[in-house]
């Protein structure tokens, strides 16, 4: 599993590569809480190379939208593949952490 993110002008991207289970997992969250020490509170988690998350993956991503959103800002998730969206929608996460097609959507219209 790979991370990597981009600081853009309203937001920063971080780019998730590969699969988002319980060895990923722990990764995600250092990356995020870099990110928002950074200064960076708007975070959209880019999810178009993640064609697999476990339960790990998605406490990872709760834990990171908490993070950001104790930093005043916010966490959502983008161009999200089939099984990591069945994933959300079988535990009804679909409805805390909402899906955009593309990381520009996310946060488009603030």
């Amino acid at each position: 599993m790979q991370f990597s993110y981009e600081v853009k002008d309203s937001y920063a991207e971080v780019k998730s590569v590969g699969r988002l289970n319980m060895v990923a997992a722990p990764k995600l969250r250092e990356v995020v809480a870099e990110v928002v020490a950074a200064g960076s509170s708007r975070v959209v988690v880019n999810l178009a190379e993640t064609d697999f998350m476990d339960s790990s993956g998605l406490g990872a991503l709760i834990g990171c939208l908490k993070a950001a959103r104790q930093a005043g800002g916010d966490l959502r998730i983008a161009a999200v593949q089939p099984q990591v969206k069945m994933v959300l929608e079988l535990t009804n996460m679909d409805r805390v952490l909402t899906a955009y097609a593309t990381a520009e959507d996310a946060f488009g219209d603030d």
